[in-house]
């Protein structure tokens, strides 16, 4: 670059911005997890209207000294979507502002049937953070992943030591298929035809009861380990199994998968998949898998979308072996646990459903 140049110094004095920007990228995250410790969009809320400063100095019940930095707090939170002014009257000091919540910070109350206010905690945890600081440390070294390398064992192993942990994780997963399941339920073509479906991988059953609600004729039966789907209540159309998706699967008409694939690499997947293959019918008598996964398509998405999907591809290397995949790389996975065909449908949000036929 030559910055003798006019337009060199401009350049150079860009890309300083761009380098800082990105140096303080964190603060978004950590301004927001804050954010919902503090409970503020909720206060805003049940406020009924556009919330002065004050009034949230004194709903939150915070020292008047501290009056300044919640103000520079919901500035950067503005500034990135999470909250929005709007006038509410003029006073001798000027006009008077109130904060509103927008789309984004709604996702966040916590009495929402939507909330992923216990997804971004639980992603935002240290257990979880604290692991980027060594993958520099971690690309030069032996362990499997970064958080081997912090921690001192796998994933799984601190999973089991850790109730808490693995709890507030699940919680903040079901609260994802929450919202995917008003996705995935749109698509009745799926699911009519269907008599009874296994949700491999399926947690708690949040998304096969949702289905289960919403399909009365369909049986849906929730695989998982062992020790997740414990005691956890069933009714007449919804039954929870333990097991191993990697061993056998039980034989239904159709299977659901819910960002499970992206957790494992691909020699894995192509083992799950096997499962799935031999647990249904073939196509003729309707036998299907249905995937709601994220597929990249950082050629044709916008931006931040794209950018977001990369995230996550890198959150799974920092765990385990799991991956994002492009159609192409799906593609393969397919092929090669036996399936002769596939159709991808692009929905809102980071996940498309995949429907992949015998």
């Amino acid at each position: 670059m030559d910055v003798e140049q006019g337009h060199g110094v401009s350049e150079l004095f860009k890309a300083q911005c761009h380098l800082y920007k990105h140096i303080y990228y964190f603060i978004e995250s950590m301004s927001l997890k804050c954010a919902l410790q503090l409970g503020i969009p909720d206060v805003i809320q049940k406020n009924n209207r556009p919330i002065t400063l004050q009034q949230l100095v004194s709903a939150l019940n915070i020292p008047e000294s501290k009056a300044d930095f919640l103000q520079r707090l919901m500035r950067i939170l503005e500034h990135t979507g999470f909250f929005d002014t709007v006038k509410i009257h003029d006073n001798q000091e000027g006009v008077e502002e109130g904060y509103v919540l927008t789309p984004s910070s709604k996702l966040l109350l916590k009495d929402s049937p939507t909330s992923l206010s216990p997804a971004v905690l639980a992603m935002l945890d240290p257990v979880l953070m604290n692991p980027w600081f060594s993958l520099g440390e971690w690309i030069q070294g032996k362990e499997r992943t970064p958080f081997e390398t912090y921690h001192g064992m796998s994933f799984g192993e601190y999973e089991k030591r850790n109730l808490k942990f693995i709890n507030n994780l699940n919680e903040g997963m079901a609260s994802d298929s929450k919202l995917v399941s008003l996705v995935v339920k749109e698509h009745k073509e799926i699911f009519e035809s269907v008599n009874s479906l296994v949700d491999v991988g399926g947690g708690t059953g949040t998304l096969a009861r949702s289905l289960a609600d919403a399909y009365p004729h369909l049986k849906c039966t929730v695989l998982d380990l062992p020790q997740v789907v414990a005691n956890l209540p069933e009714s007449e159309n919804l039954k929870f199994a333990g097991g191993d998706m990697f061993k056998s699967i039980p034989s239904t008409d159709a299977i659901i998968i819910k960002s499970v694939l992206l957790n494992w690499s691909d020699e894995d997947c192509i083992k799950i998949l096997k499962r799935c293959r031999e647990a249904i019918p073939c196509k003729d008598n309707g036998g299907k898998v249905v995937l709601v996964e994220m597929v990249i398509n950082d050629q044709k998405d916008e931006q931040e979308l794209t950018k977001t999907r990369l995230f996550f591809d890198m959150g799974m290397m920092l765990i385990g072996n799991g991956r994002g995949r492009n159609e192409i790389e799906w593609k393969k996975l397919f092929l090669e646990a036996g399936f002769s065909h596939y159709k991808i449908t692009a929905v809102s949000g980071l996940n498309s459903i995949i429907e992949l036929y015998p």
